[in-house]
């Protein structure tokens, strides 16, 4: 492996983000605390972005460009630099002495949060949080979102290094939709599609009753399907007109942004004509339909029935999409609905979405395939491939995600069972297997939100550090798609 070459660009990815670690800054001077000149957080902010700069201006002055870029030095730079993003990230939360992070395991975690876009936070106190804060936690989860190597190869060309690679090995999904010849551009398209649906979020936002300042941050968590919010209520702060805002784009969040590309060239067709975008809404209008019945039968519940009705579908979307958004405490709810959005959370969103999770085409193509092997057991002597919006898909993908889904699970069972250990015993085991099952699942799935005692209304706080890490690393694992960090692990990855 070309080791020069990657540390060189590791280089560049932390310059690219010292520059990001800076546009906290106005937000902590507009907004001052009664006996500063700034919000608590100047200084930590740009303390941050010169160690950043110091670190990545010498790997990137230190090492040469020479070589040629393969796949496997693509698989290095995305996971290391998802890393190392994560380390350098979650200074200013260390140093600001944020409330809830309280060493360097608590801000690992909440950076590596923000950049996976999984949305669980050690952060107590929001409400009186320092804006910048907020907005570095805002700011983290809509450059994940699309992918930092994605806006990498779009706007910082000085990396001077051939893209696919990287592509290839950061962007989710089973397949990669290239919508021009040349990746550069692609990255570009999908990054001008993400910022049109941004800014058109912020608007109608702050066309409702949250401010300029809150309407920024979540449309930034909401478009990248993070769910970071700047109230201890989360989204249950707000009335029915931000919450349907919010849910319509989460809804959009969770579809193939090559499908919105389409459709502002005025294509919009080719979202019915996509079998994944169909199955991804049944599922969405399918879920919240029987939410809905089962919120009204249990009629102890308070709320009418467009309350129950509303709550419902947000948090069919907002767990299924991967955004983990809350309006509403739904461990209160019946057990049926917990398991049917605990199953949501294993499905995810589309492919080529911000989403997270197992991904809705995996999902499709598994049921497919599950259904062609039935039919061969009826029909032994039937020729029938399988296809997907009528096009064949060839077996080496069938296999991919036949694969993808093995890994998933066996990593989530081990995961589960070694969380469950690191918990402290308490009376209710139960609770700890409910805890320990939901926050693997959350954090693998990149969520947000479990059950037990990291439910909707709780934070991550309380688990211990080691447990704080192995959850890390999961939302690593799940955000670059199990494949590209498990690579890393066998030798002959590194041999020549």
């Amino acid at each position: 492996m070309n080791l020069h070459l990657t540390l060189r660009i590791q280089g560049g990815l932390l310059i690219f983000l010292a520059a990001m670690l800076l546009t906290p800054l106005p937000f902590s001077l507009v907004y001052p605390r009664p006996d500063s000149w700034h919000d608590g957080a100047f200084w930590a902010f740009l303390a941050a972005a010169l160690i950043t700069l110091a670190v990545g201006g010498v790997l990137f002055r230190r090492f040469p460009a020479d070589g040629e870029m393969t796949y496997r030095e693509g698989f290095a730079i995305v996971t290391f630099g998802w890393i190392a993003y994560a380390v350098f990230g979650g200074l200013p939360y260390l140093l600001a002495d944020v409330s809830g992070v309280r060493n360097f395991a608590d801000a690992f975690f909440e950076a590596m949060s923000g950049f996976s876009t999984t949305g669980a936070t050690v952060i107590t106190g929001l409400d009186h949080t320092a804006p910048s804060i907020l907005f570095w936690r805002a700011m983290t989860q809509w450059l994940g979102g699309m992918g930092i190597i994605v806006l990498s190869l779009a706007i910082l060309p000085f990396l001077g290094v051939g893209g696919m690679q990287l592509f290839e090995a950061e962007s989710p999904g089973p397949t990669k939709d290239r919508l021009s010849p040349r990746i550069q551009d692609t990255a570009k398209v999908l990054w001008g599609v993400y910022v049109i649906l941004t800014l058109a979020e912020v608007l109608l936002l702050w066309a409702g009753e949250m401010n300029a300042f809150e309407s920024l941050c979540h449309a930034f968590t909401t478009m990248a399907t993070g769910g970071f919010s700047t109230r201890d209520a989360s989204v249950a702060a707000f009335g029915s007109y931000t919450q349907v805002v919010i849910g319509v784009f989460m809804l959009l969040a969770g579809v193939n942004f090559s499908l919105h590309f389409h459709a502002l060239r005025g294509s919009p067709r080719r979202y019915w004509e996509s079998e994944e975008c169909r199955f991804y809404l049944a599922l969405v209008a399918s879920s919240t339909a029987i939410i809905t019945v089962l919120l009204l039968v249990q009629s102890e519940l308070p709320g009418s029935v467009l309350l129950k009705a509303r709550d419902a579908a947000f948090q069919t979307i907002s767990l299924m999409t991967t955004t983990g958004y809350a309006t509403a405490d739904f461990e209160t709810w019946p057990a049926m609905a917990q398991y049917i959005l605990m199953a949501l959370m294993f499905i995810g969103g589309c492919a080529a979405s911000t989403g997270g999770s197992i991904k809705v085409v995996r999902l499709l193509l598994l049921s497919k395939h599950a259904s062609l092997q039935l039919s061969r057991l009826i029909h032994p002597r039937e020729v029938r491939s399988l296809k997907l919006d009528h096009k064949p898909v060839s077996r080496e993908v069938i296999q991919a995600v036949l694969g993808f889904f093995a890994l998933f699970m066996a990593i989530f069972l081990l995961a589960s069972i070694l969380l469950a250990g690191l918990l402290p015993a308490q009376a209710d085991e139960t609770a700890d297997l409910t805890t320990a099952g939901t926050a693997v699942i959350s954090a693998l799935g990149n969520v947000g939100p479990g059950l037990g005692t990291v439910g909707p209304t709780e934070t991550y706080t309380h688990l211990p550090a080691l447990g704080k890490l192995l959850l890390a690393v999961c939302m690593l694992v799940g955000r670059l798609e199990v494949f590209t960090v498990l690579v890393l692990f066998f030798p002959s990855f590194w041999r020549k």
